[in-house]
């Protein structure tokens, strides 16, 4: 499956447009070598038009330079991020469906609408020859339902320019009479009538909860990771593992005002299948560095913890790619809807709740680091990582003053992370490297950082407990 970046602008021009000279806009140049297409495009979602309502478009298309099937989803920036693949058959490729598994579930996907389109594609070429971008000028034919549509657009999809190359080129549209298109996209024109009858009615405006606002927040990350993370991706997976972790703490936090019904349980399961492949990810880069550090005589360590780290990950993708794709996974999925769409939680006072959760958090620290035991310290780190999500929460109402004490939760969470981390690392070479002189070594140098980072500790707690810093609290 090919993975790309798509950034275009669209426009509705009259029956009586004419593309207006572009020589002079940004860099263009030359406008010539203009192509003529004919695509026949069937759009497939879900009977509720689901995809559509998050923002993404599934098709088939005939004709033009990339027939087959088009996906396309949210990007980064003012991009779309399209996936491709060949083919001509009737049915969504496994591939694709994968990709929006999170967001239809079970529910099957079949054609919605048929667009047909008469493209006149010119490229816009700098001086030197490279297309900066490609402006298509279409006559589209819808039909949905029996119902028919035509009208006329054009479309500019940036190439290799800038985006003052689109900026340029949209000011000359509209000295010609070109308005910016109605819908984002030409099968949201076609489908407007039966997309408002599955728009949610507008509710009375009230104070947004701030519990249910952020947990929101978390199950919309969870389903927005979910494809990259279901490629192994790091920073989806850990940016999905982070998700499920908070939304887990919050109904922790608030267990008594929010029945979870076993929710909690079920992502505590999903971290696990996510952490199987980030923390051998993230132990493979802090271990490498450490080795290889060593010079070339450690060599043959590194490669004994590369690919020792290596076969977990690969281990931890498929275990991944499996759980993502299992009705566990999307029951989960269905009762966290359900949770966070069924309306605002009745919480206690959330900077109340934080402060019990904060002074649990601080008393622990102090016991561990009195006790010098690993397995409390690393509780500790647990209580510190979930005030600093209760705390988090509290950032849309109280701005700075929860931001700055988050700041500082985090820099001691990681503190405490990293002495964890030393002992995990240390763990790996104690098992992979029995009677090895140089794994000895490296086993005396990860226990020398660990004593480090620990020492650490009781200056970032000093620093997290300073009253400015709690002034909420």
């Amino acid at each position: 499956m090919e993975i790309a970046t798509e950034t275009e602008r669209k426009y509705d021009v009259p029956e009586t447009f004419d593309l207006p000279d572009l020589v002079g806009a940004a860099e263009i140049t030359r406008v010539d070598g203009a192509e003529i297409h004919d695509l026949d495009a069937t759009y497939f979602d879900t009977e509720d038009l689901i995809l559509m309502r998050n923002r993404r478009t599934l098709r088939r298309r005939s004709g033009g330079n990339d027939a087959g099937w088009h996906l396309k989803t949210p990007g980064d920036g003012a991009g779309r991020t399209e996936h491709r693949l060949p083919g001509d058959s009737d049915v969504v490729p496994d591939e694709l469906v994968s990709v929006v598994r999170a967001i239809v579930r079970r529910k099957p996907l079949g054609p919605v609408a048929r667009l047909r389109t008469h493209r006149v594609e010119t490229p816009l070429r700098d001086a030197d020859g490279n297309t900066l971008a490609l402006i298509a000028q279409d006559r589209v034919h819808a039909e949905s339902e029996g119902a028919e549509q035509a009208w006329q657009e054009v479309e500019v999809e940036l190439v290799s320019g800038g985006p003052e190359v689109l900026d340029a080129i949209e000011r000359a549209l509209f000295a010609a009479g070109a308005r910016p298109a109605e819908g984002p996209s030409k099968v949201a024109r076609a489908l407007a009538d039966r997309l408002a009858a599955h728009r949610p009615k507008p509710k009375a405006k009230t104070k947004v909860n701030l519990v249910s606002g952020y947990a929101r927040e978390q199950r919309d990350a969870i389903i927005g990771h979910d494809p990259a993370a279901r490629r192994g991706e790091p920073r989806a997976v850990h940016q999905m593992r982070v998700a499920t972790r908070r939304l887990r703490s919050t109904l922790k936090t608030y267990r008594k005002a929010i029945p979870d019904s076993g929710i909690r349980d079920e992502l505590r399961w999903l971290a696990g299948v996510l952490g199987a492949v980030r923390d051998p990810q993230v132990l493979e880069e802090k271990l490498l560095a450490l080795v290889e550090a060593g010079g070339p005589e450690f060599a043959p360590a590194a490669d004994r913890v590369r690919g020792h780290l290596e076969e977990q990950i690969a281990t931890g993708r498929a275990d991944l790619a499996t759980a993502l794709d299992s009705d566990r996974y999307l029951d989960l999925l269905d009762r966290i809807d359900e949770l966070v769409d069924g309306g605002s939680f009745d919480t206690p006072d959330p900077v109340k709740r934080a402060r019990k959760v904060l002074a649990k958090a601080d008393a622990t620290l102090d016991a561990a680091l009195k006790s010098g035991v690993e397995e409390e310290i690393h509780e500790s780190r647990k209580g510190f990582k979930q005030a600093r999500y209760a705390v988090e929460l509290l950032v849309p109402e109280h701005g700075k003053d929860a931001k700055r004490l988050v700041k500082r939760l985090t820099a001691l969470q990681d503190g405490l992370g990293s002495f964890q981390d030393s002992n995990v690392a240390r763990s790996v070479l104690r098992e992979l490297g029995t009677g090895s002189f140089e794994f000895g070594v490296l086993y005396g140098r990860q226990e020398q950082v660990g004593r480090e980072e620990l020492a650490e500790v009781p200056g970032l707690a000093k620093a997290a407990r300073r009253r400015k810093v709690r002034r909420l609290f």
